[in-house]
């Protein structure tokens, strides 16, 4: 039995001490008695792992290499290019890049990652890749499988064959990207088939919707009445929404009163579509943002993601989902000081939902899976981007680091 002790408990006021026994939360309390092993943890910040509910692992560093750079920056350059360089992605690729990926996030706390698989590829490289890794790191990381049809649901030939083929797999996420489809009617179609799949085969929905700067492109109002229809909401997610950031008010104001009856989960990509919106824009330019704020406010579970790391859409990335929530907090005005003290939300528990994870959280009886930040309470974790220090897996360490120290020579008091 283990206990770590003078723990700041994220959301847990009253709590210092967590007792772990055979991988799971024994107790969370105060004054929990003896154990083999005691941990002071010194009143730094515990909180659940890092979830990443939106990455493409079979892209991750994609984008490097001589001639590799997407260079209108947009979302559909960087699809034509993954279209015309995947023609000779083998299993070993996909897995190299992928446990590169992983790595990164793991070594920042992450513990959950939702990946969308290219599903438009005859041999479905990707997802066979994936679904070998998500049994191999099971007992480190979480790996959902969403099958994504990069190019189109009925855009690539024989989508809905092969989208049907990767679900018989056994991907855990269905997804779509309607928005790409040839015209609107093809995108609504999109959807209704895809609901349907998530329906006969009992998966969660995932869909890259109105990912673009056009103020009138409405398929999450489709997306939306499709799983409000079929109470499905709460364990379907329309991802980006970029659009709805740009629609006139009044509409938004319909549409939030949909979204809090369908209880539609919205996951926001900060960095990525800061980096792809807007690049039609003179000025003002758009943020490339989705409502996060008010979809909040109104009740909707919205979580934060890296969606890329270096690949054809997104140059940069490595992971740290603490500077994920530094960037998307600022692009939503998420910043007044309850705001802040609760930002934690959107890279923790939020993606658990989004994710439909039961066994998540500290409380007894789920399994013994944390992180410690270097840092003694929520405020300061966030202000500073507070570098993970540990995270802990089934009871056991995935890895620890030493408290980094900065000494100044400077003497400032004599000057």
């Amino acid at each position: 039995m283990k206990k770590f002790i003078n723990a700041t408990i994220y959301g847990d006021a009253e709590s210092t001490e967590i007792l772990v026994e055979n991988n799971k939360f024994k107790a969370v309390g105060t004054n929990l008695g003896d154990a083999d092993e005691v941990v002071d943890l010194e009143g730094r910040l515990v909180l659940p792992p890092y979830v990443d509910p939106h990455l493409h692992l079979d892209y991750i560093f994609s984008g490097l290499g001589e001639g590799n750079a997407n260079v209108s920056g947009t979302l559909f350059e960087g699809i034509q290019r993954w279209s015309d360089n995947k023609k000779d992605l083998t299993e070993d690729k996909v897995r190299e890049s992928a446990l590169k990926g992983i790595k990164k996030e793991v070594s920042h706390g992450v513990q959950y990652i939702r990946t969308h698989v290219d599903v438009t590829d005859p041999n479905l490289t990707g997802m066979k890749a994936l679904l070998k890794l998500r049994e191999e790191l099971k007992d480190i990381v979480t790996l959902q499988l969403v099958a994504f049809p990069q190019e189109g649901f009925f855009r690539y030939k024989g989508g809905p064959e092969l989208v049907r083929k990767a679900l018989e797999m056994g991907a855990d996420v269905v997804g779509g990207i309607p928005h790409f489809e040839i015209s609107y009617e093809h995108g609504v179609e999109s959807l209704k088939q895809i609901v349907d799949l998530a329906l006969e085969f009992d998966v969660m929905i995932d869909i890259h919707c109105d990912e673009n700067d056009d103020p009138n492109s409405r398929f999450l109002e489709v997306l939306n009445a499709l799983v409000m229809e079929k109470d499905y909401g709460a364990k379907t997610t329309a991802s980006h929404t970029t659009s709805f950031g740009a629609v006139e008010a009044s509409y938004a104001n319909k549409m939030m009163g949909l979204f809090r009856e369908s209880k539609i989960n919205f996951i926001s990509c900060p960095t990525e579509n800061a980096h792809l919106q807007g690049r039609g824009d003179a000025y003002p330019k758009r943020r490339g943002l989705t409502r996060v704020k008010e979809l909040l406010e109104n009740g909707n579970n919205v979580a934060f993601a890296q969606d890329s790391i270096a690949d054809y859409w997104y140059p940069l990335g490595n992971g740290n989902m603490m500077n994920i929530l530094d960037n998307g907090i600022h692009l939503a005005h998420y910043t007044h000081i309850d705001e802040i003290n609760k930002a934690l939300d959107l890279i923790t528990s939020n993606g658990a939902n989004v994710l439909n994870i039961e066994d998540y959280g500290i409380k007894a009886g789920n399994s013994a899976n944390f992180i410690v930040l270097d840092a003694h309470d929520a405020y300061e974790a966030v202000r500073e981007r507070a570098e993970v220090l540990a995270s802990v897996r089934n009871g056991e360490y995935l890895f620890k680091r030493e408290v980094r120290k900065n000494e100044i020579e400077v003497d400032f008091l004599s000057k």
